[in-house]
């Protein structure tokens, strides 16, 4: 009988081979484990607590102080609002957290960091309104600091502060309201004789369907909705910036945006040429804080597995989404609803 010999050569790779067969059941043992574990403790591991992150004075100081020292909130308002990290909820999260634990009692102003072109109507709205309830409530000054984009959505929510002061290369407007885009596929379809059938019970439910030819006045309700938004926004605007003429707004400014030097001479901001550092330094003066301050960014965490908790992930919930690619500035979620969005390709 003829025995054969592995090289060691061979046996090493086999041993290397099941060492990382090995990590790789462990490591999916360990995923289904957390989505199992995960899926029962739901409540707890979706939560609104967040983390409080020291942020630079104007001198630029980021060390801990002690637990006496007044505090400026810092809230940034980054990114497209109504989007996972932006929404009223996480404003929400802040606000009520800046006033429990360790900083209870302590914040003695807010500096909104906006840069952003809007988003969704609601939460534009929830978010102005919360920070101005909170402004009243607890008498602190409110300054925004404008470090790029203040449009449409971002505008409302600056309009809750006290002072509106952007840098140098700010870009600042677009009040105005836009629901969409709405495609329509029907003449396509006709062309390759393709059909469809949708049943619906109730005038106009199928209203903008893109499988068929749209009737006239069939979005009337979606322009009536529009309507009413937007003069909410114009209200809104023309009554926090006094120096704004509501009439040139409407029938002149519109919903185009401006540099910071012709936002400060038609009245939609304070300062033109200000930086980060300088209005933090108003803010501190208006909120009459003498000696060390700390500033204070309060940021909602997220779970690691809260995509597949969520049933948003297609391992968790079967489903495959398939959707139009659409301007990378129109996230998916944000369509088919009011919006107060600064976006460029579809103006």
């Amino acid at each position: 009988m003829e025995v054969r010999r592995e090289s060691i050569f061979v046996s090493a790779v086999r041993a290397l081979c099941n060492t990382f067969a090995g990590m790789i059941g462990v490591i999916i043992g360990l995923v289904i484990l957390g989505i199992v574990i995960g899926s029962l403790a739901k409540p707890s591991l979706v939560s609104d607590k967040t983390q409080m992150v020291i942020a630079a004075d104007a001198n630029g100081n980021r060390e801990l102080l002690p637990h006496s020292a007044p505090v400026i909130l810092k809230i940034n308002i980054h990114g497209v609002i109504g989007s996972r990290d932006l929404n009223s909820k996480t404003i929400m999260s802040q606000l009520l957290d800046s006033q429990e634990g360790a900083l209870k009692g302590r914040v003695k102003a807010v500096l909104l960091h906006i840069n952003s072109p809007g988003g969704t109507a609601i939460d534009a709205h929830n978010i102005y309104t919360k920070l101005v309830e909170y402004k009243t409530k607890h008498q602190v000054p409110v300054y925004a600091y404008v470090d790029g984009l203040c449009a449409s959505g971002g505008m409302m929510i600056a309009c809750s502060a006290d002072k509106i002061l952007s840098g140098p290369l700010g870009v600042v407007g677009s009040v105005g309201v836009l629901m969409g885009p709405n495609f329509n596929f029907a003449t396509l379809m006709e062309k390759y004789g393709v059909k469809q059938r949708t049943i619906t019970k109730g005038i106009d439910k199928d209203m903008l369907s893109p499988y068929r030819e749209w009737k006239p006045g069939e979005d009337q309700s979606l322009v009536n909705i529009v309507a009413y938004d937007y003069n909410v926004f114009v209200n809104l605007v023309a009554n926090a910036r006094p120096r704004l003429d509501k009439n040139k707004l409407i029938n002149e400014y519109g919903a185009q945006v401006y540099d910071p030097v012709k936002a400060q001479e038609y009245g939609y901001i304070d300062d033109a040429n200000s930086s980060y550092n300088s209005a933090l330094s108003a803010l501190v003066k208006e909120g009459e804080i003498s000696g060390e301050y700390q500033v204070v960014e309060l940021k909602v965490i997220h779970p690691v597995l809260s995509g597949l908790i969520e049933g948003k992930s297609p391992i968790f919930s079967g489903k495959v989404k398939h959707e139009i690619q659409l301007p990378a500035d129109i996230p998916s979620e944000l369509l088919n609803r009011p919006l107060y969005l600064y976006s460029p390709a579809l103006q």
